[in-house]
């Protein structure tokens, strides 16, 4: 990599240095939902949240948004929900 490049590539945060890598793997879409089907639920929802962490910034901006309105005492209790 050129020192121009890799000097850039310091000024970037971890999600935008994350979204240059591309990885390739010999697997295909049908190998992919073959084994995402053989993981048990909670498994299942564990690796789409990390997928979508690693792919989304919004997402993971929205999880610290969260985070930030929890410890300032923004919350709803389940009692405040609207019901359906």
């Amino acid at each position: 990599m050129q020192s121009k490049q890799l000097g850039a590539r310091r000024g970037m945060g971890k999600a935008e240095r994350m979204a240059e890598t591309e990885i390739k793997v010999g697997l295909s879409v049908k190998d992919l939902i073959v084994a995402l089907k053989e993981l048990s639920a909670e498994d299942r929802e564990f690796f789409i949240e990390n997928l979508l962490a690693a792919t989304n910034p919004e997402y993971l901006d929205s999880i610290r948004e969260a985070r930030q309105d929890y410890r300032a005492g923004r919350i709803v209790t389940d009692a405040e929900l609207p019901k359906s």
